[in-house]
């Protein structure tokens, strides 16, 4: 079943268009990543389908209705979550005010405090702790948690890995399984190519804004993936880096 469908979406800031006519398709269960250089567009489609962005053209079909025009907050009551770039979290506020405020849309589903805290172990003896004092793996954690915390049916991640020790980013995807056995499909944002592929289930690839490449991991050459990262001709990418 597609659960999320993106047909024909522009998008931008002020008079900067970020996306030109972007296609995408996410099936109901499914870990998509989308992968692509600094500027390529990818945090701004996240944003788009969050609603922190307005479309300008196009449509975005979750469910089988369209939300192109649809508030923010509305969208997290329909099952939308997103996990921002740098976080966000509230640093005045502890970690378990963090997690609650999560829960703020009232959805029913699997993931609760203590299931959350399953999940990542880590948190659980910093739950009075504000959130300024964590180290980022440990704010990563719960800001996972705090979009798993509206029992979302699509979570959207915007670069898990970004500004982290490889042995923090390992422990995170580690944890990814477990938000689509809860339930959750997962729409993943990353600049680490190695990473994506080894836990997506599909991947898209965006260059100026545009998709340039779209399959499954193991149905695409990595010379291709990196020819469609850098807007290289194809088959002339030399072997990606992981």
């Amino acid at each position: 079943m597609t659960l999320l469908e993106v047909r024909g979406l522009d998008a931008g800031y002020g008079d900067f268009q970020a996306l030109f006519g972007i296609d995408v398709n996410v099936a109901e269960g499914e870990t998509l990543a989308m992968i692509g250089a600094n500027g390529a567009g990818k945090t701004t489609f996240l944003r788009v389908l969050a609603g922190q962005v307005p479309a300008w053209a196009g449509s975005i079909m979750f469910d089988g209705t369209d939300i192109a025009h649809v508030k923010a907050h509305r969208r997290v009551g329909l099952g939308i979550a997103l996990v921002p770039e740098g976080r966000m979290l509230f640093g005045s506020l502890t970690v378990r005010e963090n997690l609650i405020i999560g829960a703020h849309a009232g959805r029913a589903g699997r993931w609760n405090l203590d299931t959350v805290l399953d999940v990542f172990p880590l948190i659980r003896p910093l739950l009075d702790r504000p959130s300024h004092v964590l180290s980022g793996g440990e704010q990563q954690s719960v800001a996972i948690g705090r979009a798993l915390m509206s029992n979302p049916r699509l979570i959207l991640l915007d670069e898990v890995s970004l500004g982290l020790a490889p042995v923090v980013v390992k422990s995170l995807y580690e944890a990814l399984p477990a938000l689509s056995e809860g339930g959750a499909t997962v729409l993943l944002v990353e600049q680490d190519i190695g990473q994506a592929l080894e836990v997506a289930s599909r991947l898209v690839c965006l260059l100026e804004g545009r998709v340039s490449l779209e399959g499954k991991p193991d149905g695409v050459a990595r010379s291709d993936i990196t020819a469609a990262y850098f807007g290289l001709p194809a088959g002339s990418g030399s072997e990606a880096s992981s």
